[in-house]
């Protein structure tokens, strides 16, 4: 793996090469999810790509002779979150619109499979995480000299991101924090392994996501990125160093975050978009009580609103509840929320476990990886709290992800316990 760690370029291409196709066809869809060439080169925009390559992934992985499934418990865990929405859309106000949403989830497991069960090595993770961080950089990289050029000052559209599911400036400050997680641990671990220009664009990786979330003038990713930086650099670690060294970075965000942000963190609450959340959150909480078993439908929740709080509606048009847990819980009742927290904690428990494995090599490069993705998903759920993502990649990428690393560290446990090697 040394070639790898010290991105020799020209290694990691020979192997991705020699690399099954179904392997290449989940990079594709990797990079035309995440970079979209398709909106930077037009003439190029003729199919939905995204979907053709996870089709064409699917079809090969079949074909593939040496293919295993793999085995975790959170498969069936996501197999019953489709189940009880399926469930819930027959049982909905309004199936027509459940019916018409149910791509939104099935999709992400049908990509979910596939991810955890073609990225079965450490050389196929390492590529496939070296482009998700590549991709998201160019976003980070935009973001940030986007706030850089405007001289740091506020807007309230925020950065807008590519066409897709980062286009909105909450929904792209989510996936900065997804990024910045295991951006920082990718940079720690292998800082070792470079030097000059390499090593310095890397280490700009975690530094221009932070940026974009800055700039992104979501309050909620905003808060994202404080709960990282404590869950990285103060957690546990409550040193006079580490002390001085956050009251100067507080200092410096404070310093760069715009008075206009600062006077809509003040308001949060009072404020009419805070006031409708508050709503949101109040009548979809006597939603999932009043029909606890499968909430009011899956995607129900703008219909079932406007139907029935109409005297709550501070706009003209009712949105999704901008929380993930009643979003949830309004589509699919506390069945469905209850797996969907389930699904939460299997992701931790997982991380746990793989650095439980990996404790006679608490520095490899598995186990910093496993503690990148969940500084990463913190940031998910508090920002979370604020937005109706509990759809979209964020959550459904990042646990495929660490159930990868889960199953790669078990295969090399069992492998150096059958082998006899230390």
């Amino acid at each position: 793996m040394d070639d790898f760690y010290s991105l020799n370029f020209n290694k990691i291409w020979t192997h991705f090469k020699k690399e099954h196709i179904s392997f290449w066809m989940i990079c594709f869809y990797l990079i035309f999810e995440y970079v979209r060439p398709q909106s930077i080169i037009p003439f190029i925009d003729v199919l939905p790509w995204a979907q053709v390559f996870i089709i064409l992934s699917g079809v090969t992985w079949v074909m593939d002779k040496n293919k295993n499934w793999v085995r975790n418990p959170t498969n069936k865990w996501m197999v019953a979150f489709l189940f009880v929405i399926i469930l819930s859309s027959t049982q909905a106000y309004w199936p027509s619109i459940s019916y018409s949403h149910l791509a939104d989830f099935y999709t992400w497991l049908v990509i979910y499979f596939l991810i955890i069960n073609i990225i079965t090595t450490e050389k196929r993770l390492f590529i496939f995480l070296l482009i998700f961080c590549l991709a998201s950089f160019k976003l980070s990289l935009f973001g940030a000299r986007t706030w850089a050029f405007r001289g740091f000052q506020f807007t309230s559209w925020g950065l807008m991101g590519p066409p897709g599911y980062f286009q909105n400036s909450g929904e792209l400050a989510i996936q900065m924090l997804m990024f910045s997680g295991v951006s920082w641990y990718f940079y720690k671990f292998i800082k070792p392994y470079l030097d000059g220009p390499k090593l310095w664009c890397v280490s700009v990786f975690p530094i221009t996501a932070a940026m974009t979330v800055m700039g992104s003038s979501s309050r909620g990713g905003q808060l994202g990125l404080f709960v990282q930086i404590y869950q990285i650099f103060i957690k546990g670690n409550i040193t006079f160093k580490a002390t001085v060294s956050i009251i100067l970075l507080a200092l410096v965000l404070y310093w760069a975050l715009p008075e206009e942000q600062l006077d809509r963190f003040i308001s949060i609450g009072v404020d009419k978009t805070s006031e409708q959340r508050l709503l949101y959150w109040e009548n979809g909480w006597e939603m999932m009580t009043g029909h606890p078993w499968m909430g009011v439908g899956y995607f129900n929740f703008p219909a079932y609103f406007e139907s029935y709080y109409s005297p709550d509606m501070l706009y003209d048009r009712a949105q999704l509840p901008h929380n993930i847990f009643i979003q949830v819980g309004t589509d699919t009742g506390f069945i469905g929320l209850s797996i969907y927290i389930i699904l939460i904690v299997q992701l931790f428990k997982s991380g746990r476990l793989i650095r439980k494995l990996g404790r006679s090599k608490p520095d490899s490069f598995l186990c910093h990886i496993s503690l990148g993705l969940e500084i990463g998903f913190w940031g998910f759920l508090v920002a979370g709290q604020f937005v109706s993502v509990a759809y979209y990649p964020f959550m459904w990428i990042q646990l495929a992800l660490m159930i990868c690393v889960r199953n790669i560290m078990e295969r090399q446990v069992h492998f150096s316990d059958s082998s006899g090697r230390v």
